[in-house]
Parts: C-alpha cells; structure tokens; sequence
C-alpha cells in the first residue's frame, strides 16, 4: 500500500541557531533556492511515479524555514506539490507548515491558505527576548504576536508553537511566564522539548568548555511537570510526551511516525519509510541536487527487518500517552507484545513504569520524564 502521509524539507534559513542540528542552510543566494526547488520536483515527480499514492491524509513541511522562501519562491513550490499529488488530497487532509515569527507576513500567509495549507506550526521558543537572543533566534516577541494575528487573519485556525525547557540562563519563572504567555495566544496545539546539546552546534563547543550556564537537572524536571500540570488543567491534553492539544487538534502527521506507519520523504536529507523499507536522502545541498536532478537523490536504503519492526513500534508507540496498542501490534507481526517482550514488560510493570489499560501498553505518569530508559529496554542486543 502506498503511503498516506508526506513528509518535504526545506533546509533553508535566515540563521543557524545555537542549538539547531537540523539539515539547515543559511544563504542570500535567490538562485540556489531556484535550483534547490527544481529538484525537489524532480525528486517528488520520481518517488510518486515509483509509488504512487492513491490518498494524502497528512502533509508536513519542515526545515530548516520553510517560509524562509519569498512569496515568488512559495508560490512555485505549492504549486509543485499540488500538480504531483493534488489529485490525491483527501477532503479532510492536513497540511502542516513550519514557520518562525518575522518570517510570514499576510499576504505570504494567504498565498500558503489558499493551496490548502490549513495548519502553521511556529517556533516560538520563548517569551523572553533577552533569552530568544541568548540561542541564537533572530525574532521577538513582539513579532510572535503579530504572526498569530497574522495567520488568524489569513484564516487559520489550527495553529502551533513550539517552546523550549531546560535553556542557559532559563530560571522556572521565565519557563512559567511562557507557558502563561503562550496559553493566552490563538493556539490549538503546542509542543514543548527539553534542550539537548547536541554535537556540531555552537552549544555544544560553549558546552565543552564549561560555558554553558544549563539549569539543573531538578530545574529542568520541574519545568517538565509543570508544563504536564499547566496545560492539562487549561483543557490542552497531553498525547505525546513533549506534545499537547485542544481536542482533535492532535497532529495527525506526527502520530504517523509515532504509530510507525509508512510516509514518503522528500528534500535533502530526508528520511522516508515506504513498503518495510527506510530511505535516507543526500544531506549536502550541492549533493541532494545534482543526485535529484540526474535521479534519485538516496544515498541509503534498506529492508527493515522484522525484529527492528516490532522494537520500532514498541520504542515510537510508547511516545504517545495512550501507548502501544496491543492488538494492532498483534495484526501486523503475527505475535503479541507479551511474546516477544513478556519479560521486559513485566519487568517494567513491577517498577511501576508501565501499565496495561484499555488494551493499550503505555508509560505510567511517573515514567514520563524516563521515558527513554522504557524505550531503551526494548532495543534487543544485536
């Protein structure tokens, strides 16, 4: 079956963040997003002819910035995505686009409404313009609020923020502050991560050198649970462990990775997973498009093993707050959860991190912030 889901990068953007680690591409250059867009064409005229798609539920474009691109650069490259699988959009599909604040203005949020995106996810990061400064993103608060109201404007009513715990500097009050802030904004979802440090940024070289003033690691739990506590009780459910939202607001797209489900993945240094195989595309911008442009621009590919399968489902599933459903994992590998991993599931039952309810495996509240040592359980030796 072909995927219902698609996935598309845009690595472009105005900077590069402390933190940010993402396939990325500062660049004045006009004429190398052109080039940039004709093979992203090429590569999606390809993949859809190799698979064709029968029905999009989901699109998700990410970056980098994805309206990184002027309104000229957007215009062609929605219209690129409609003649390849515009035939196929379902009524109800979602179609998610990235954003940082400063970088859409109204009318460059009404060309974007009426291909059909229908949902902007913001990354916001912060209520706080001095620690906005402090990692390195180029927009203020005041731009946050006026992109909200832009995007209401335009006639969006599904929109997302991104906001950041466990930053140099961020003291449990500014972390609150922003929470607070972010709850009185025309919101329908919001997630929020943790600061990982990671290699190959600025951060981890200030890092190295005892440079980076991080909360403690008590900081940042409470600032985790508070998040937990905050938003439930403004009615913004938990779903996933860093995601929450309002009632059917959940993002569909991202629960496709989290169920484990196929989606295509398009643009330099995406990942895809079609029919039981994984695909990683070219990172480099120069490689991704000469390998696009003369073919297809993978540079691995491979069968997911069934083992691997099953230990993804457990590992991705797990993520979501009602868990791992136990009879789809039966439906799809032929086994039961507790006949491939009985033992580590009672193990972990015992210690009061997992529990079984409405036929659903998932983390107890209290494994929350551990999550990664549950999942981590269920990667067998190899």
């Amino acid at each position: 079956m072909s995927p219902h889901a698609v996935y598309i990068h845009i690595p472009f953007c105005t900077n590069k963040c402390f933190y940010c680690d993402f396939n990325s591409f500062v660049t004045n250059n006009p004429q190398l997003v052109w080039d940039y867009l004709e093979a992203l064409k090429r590569e999606m005229k390809l993949t859809f002819q190799e698979t064709t798609p029968k029905k999009i539920d989901t699109i998700f474009v990410g970056g980098g910035t994805p309206t990184y691109l002027d309104h000229k650069q957007m215009a062609a490259f929605l219209q690129s995505v409609t003649d390849e699988v515009g035939s196929c959009f379902a009524p109800d599909m979602e179609w998610t686009m990235e954003a940082n604040p400063g970088t859409t203005d109204l009318e460059k949020l009404k060309l974007m409404k009426s291909f059909g995106v229908n949902r902007v996810s913001f990354g916001v990061q912060s209520f706080d313009d001095s620690l906005l400064s402090r990692i390195g993103r180029i927009h203020n608060v005041d731009e946050v609020y006026q992109s909200l109201d832009n995007a209401v404007k335009a006639g969006f009513d599904n929109l997302s923020i991104d906001l950041m715990f466990g930053l140099p500097d961020q003291s449990m009050d500014t972390f609150t502050a922003s929470l607070d802030k972010a709850l009185q904004l025309p919101i329908t979802h919001l997630s929020s991560y943790g600061l990982k440090v990671e290699e190959n940024t600025l951060f981890h070289t200030l890092y190295q050198k005892d440079q980076l003033p991080l909360p403690t690691e008590e900081t940042e739990l409470a600032m985790y649970l508070t998040l937990i506590d905050t938003l439930e009780k403004r009615g913004m459910h938990m779903y996933e462990i860093s995601n929450f939202a309002y009632p059917g607001k959940e993002s569909r797209h991202n629960k496709t990775y989290w169920l484990n489900e196929d989606y295509y993945g398009l643009g330099a240094g995406a990942h895809g997973y079609v029919n039981g195989q994984r695909h990683v595309n070219a990172g480099p911008l120069a490689v991704y498009n000469r390998m696009a442009m003369e073919g297809s621009p993978r540079v691995e590919q491979f069968m997911v093993a069934n083992e691997e399968a099953m230990e993804d489902q457990m590992i991705l599933g797990l993520r979501l707050r009602e868990g791992v459903k136990l009879q789809a994992f039966s439906d799809r590998f032929g086994r039961t959860v507790m006949e491939e991993f009985g033992a580590i599931v009672q193990e972990e039952v015992e210690k009061g991190m997992l529990e079984i309810k409405d036929n659903h495996l998932r983390l107890t509240k209290k494994a929350l912030p551990l999550g990664n040592e549950v999942f981590a359980r269920f990667l067998r030796d190899k």
